[in-house]
């Protein structure tokens, strides 16, 4: 089954998301199930009110249960008032109403059930020789509780796996560091640069093998975004409707242009509140920017590199792949899916007799301090001599202002 509408030109009416709605819940027979409906956090774009709102009107009488489980990954845990703004209606103690709404807790060992194990032999399959490990499956435990889970979020273009959504949003986002480290890791052996946009990659192969182990019927809603509005959705099996969300992401959510710029001004929206999660402006224009340029990450509301791994960002730095690569004995005890944001972030380079030459610069606008960004291995740019306007409307000199940065890709036309 898919069911599901999109345009490039105007935005999906609201009409037609209720009707799509409708129709993809009343062939499910729900009537006295337990459902958990699976959600991105705030540092996606996505019309989740809306649906939360759907879903409890058409199912809040019929279903013996109705909950939502945020997918994290390892960003921060939601508050109430977080939680409220994420679903649109007041939330207290983790609840709205007789609805749960609960944060993955990635970090405490009793969240989670081993449903399998991914062999060496077929890791190294997978990751056509990169990695050979094996590697758990183990995945939220909460699952299990439920008779259907639906999972609700939107697809772009991606750093690690070439576009997000689908089984993503088990694995990292409701899934144990096993998974997250070694797909993370694997998408950072292969780049960014080679991965972002591209749709069937080793990660995703990896990471849709990792989902067919989970026993509980699974469905998705995949939402396809331009800006902050809907333009797409599409609901099926995760596979199906994934597919066709990556095609109508791929038309809105990648601007090809003519030559690479010298010089972007990534500015970066509030719902990134730290580096981690803002490095999104770095990954999505790294494509398009030339080889000795420069992208300015413009944040002035960030103070943070990282709420979570900030204390192990501090220790490695960032650095490009090769310099973690080249030196493995010394790196290799950190969490890879860390090592993976630092070479990410820091982008392609080389790494030869103890030298490491970026392909780019990577400059800081942010809160954070200079000794701060200098000691991790980035440049500082003080955001208050910043004025975005005055970066507007001057391709022809080699420099782009994007002004909400983080979720459309940009690249050369022509390049792979």
């Amino acid at each position: 089954m898919l069911i599901g509408k999109g345009y490039t030109d105007q935005a999906l009416p609201e009409v037609e998301i209720r009707h799509l709605v409708i129709e993809v819940l009343e062939s499910l027979g729900l009537t006295s199930k337990r459902v958990l409906v699976i959600i991105p956090d705030s540092t996606r774009t996505a019309p989740i009110p809306l649906l939360f709102r759907l879903f409890h009107e058409l199912l809040g009488e019929r279903v013996a249960a109705l909950d939502y489980l945020v997918a994290l990954g390892t960003h921060q845990p939601m508050d109430d008032a977080a939680l409220s703004h994420l679903v649109g209606v007041p939330v207290h103690d983790g609840r709205a109403g007789t609805t749960c709404i609960l944060n993955h807790r990635w970090d405490l060992a009793e969240t989670f059930v081993t449903l399998d194990t991914l062999s060496a032999a077929e890791v190294e399959e997978i990751s056509e020789g990169r990695l050979s490990l094996d590697v758990p499956v183990r995945l939220n435990r909460l699952i299990l509780e439920y008779d259907q889970l639906l999972v609700c979020g939107p697809v772009f273009p991606h750093e690690v796996v070439g576009f997000s959504g689908g089984n993503k949003y088990f694995f990292p986002g409701v899934s144990g560091p096993e998974m997250i480290n070694a797909t993370h890791w694997l998408g950072a052996l292969m780049t960014s640069r080679a991965i972002i946009g591209v749709p069937d990659t080793p990660v995703r192969r990896m990471i849709d093998r990792a989902a067919s182990f989970i026993p509980i019927p699974r469905l998705y809603f995949a939402l396809v975004m331009h800006g902050e509005s809907l333009h797409g959705l599409y609901a099926g099996s995760m596979e199906e409707a994934w597919r066709a969300a990556v095609e109508l992401s791929a038309q809105l959510d990648i601007v090809h242009v003519d030559k690479p710029f010298r010089r972007v001004l990534s500015v970066i929206p509030e719902m990134y509140d730290d580096l981690w999660t803002a490095a999104k402006g770095m990954y999505k224009l790294e494509p398009a920017i030339a080889d000795g340029g420069e992208v300015i990450i413009y944040a002035p509301h960030i103070t943070e590199v990282s709420y979570t791994h900030g204390k192990i960002i501090d220790e490695i730095g960032y650095h490009v792949r090769d310099y973690f690569v080249e030196q493995w004995e010394r790196f290799k005890h950190y969490p890879w899916g860390v090592l993976a944001h630092s070479t990410h972030l820091r982008g392609d380079g080389t790494y030869e007799n103890g030298v490491e030459r970026p392909r780019i610069r990577v400059t800081l606008a942010t809160r954070i301090p200079r000794e701060r960004c200098e000691r991790i291995g980035l440049g500082y740019l003080d955001p208050e001599t910043i004025n975005p306007d005055d970066w507007a409307n001057r391709e022809n000199e080699g420099v782009l202002l994007v002004r909400r940065a983080g979720e459309v890709l940009y690249r050369v036309r022509g390049q792979a």
